[in-house]
């Protein structure tokens, strides 16, 4: 069984003046992450929930490389992400709304410039981009730039990209962010076929009914520690997640 593995992962930011006062803060060291430790397996979709700000994306970005923890580490398949950055970049997929597109570029020049990047065969990435481009009906648009295509088609442009190594680990950061609700169902129906696979995805959301229609399991993250993680059925409790989360969510506060 594949698996991704979070252990102890802390994470501190120094922040402005103003962002000390405006936060309420003793300092200007803001703790974004605060002991997060979680496990994900191939063949399930685990989701982080949590308000904005809560450590959600600070957390995907330390499971993908992108930062590096101040403390604890990630392991995919006994790997770590802090010893071993570069060798286990190809082993996973990172989706994010910051991911930059070359707005030049046409779908289908990103598509031949990253399968080259990634030294994937002539054949194997034509049969792919075949497979992705009508899945996300991407065909039409596949010589039209980027800079020419809707929000929606531009996210669906990158999920393509993010997955075109067939990776083992997905992991998504606010996957239907800006899609309108037939790109968001299309992004839905991929992370459940990447499941099928036997894949091990990882998304983070604040939105409740994703996460109750896709996820296996799920961790609440408020002020960067997790507070819950359990099944959707045990975190639910009898009660919708949404009223589960803020039920949740006042305890921990202490209202």
């Amino acid at each position: 069984m594949k698996r991704l593995r979070a252990e102890n992962l802390v994470k501190t930011f120094q922040v402005s003046e103003k962002q000390r006062k405006a936060l309420n803060l003793k300092d200007r060291k803001k703790t974004a992450v605060n002991g997060i430790s979680f496990t994900a397996n191939s063949g399930e979709v685990f989701g982080l929930l949590g308000p904005n700000g809560a450590g959600k994306t600070t957390t995907m970005r330390m499971l993908s490389t992108l930062i590096k923890p101040d403390s604890g580490d990630v392991f995919y398949n006994d790997k770590s992400v802090v010893e071993n950055p570069t060798d286990i970049r190809s082993e996973f997929s990172f989706l994010t709304t910051d991911l930059k597109l070359d707005m030049k570029s046409t779908a289908d020049e990103m598509y031949d410039f990253f399968a080259e990047l990634y030294h994937i065969p002539a054949e194997t990435a034509k049969k792919r981009k075949k497979e992705l481009f009508e899945n996300f009906g991407i065909s039409a648009f596949a010589e039209t730039k980027i800079s020419k295509l809707s929000q929606g088609m531009r996210q669906k442009v990158s999920l393509v990209i993010s997955v075109i190594h067939n990776p083992d680990f997905i992991i998504f950061d606010e996957p239907t962010n800006g899609l309108d609700i037939i790109a968001a169902r299309e992004v839905r129906d991929f992370i459940l076929q990447m499941k099928a696979e036997g894949k091990c995805v990882i998304i983070s959301t604040h939105l409740f009914d994703l996460v109750e229609k896709i996820c296996d399991r799920a961790a609440i993250i408020i002020d960067g520690k997790i507070v819950e993680n359990d099944t959707i059925e045990n975190i639910r409790n009898g009660r919708s997640l949404e009223d589960a989360f803020y039920d949740i969510y006042k305890e921990h506060k202490g209202e």
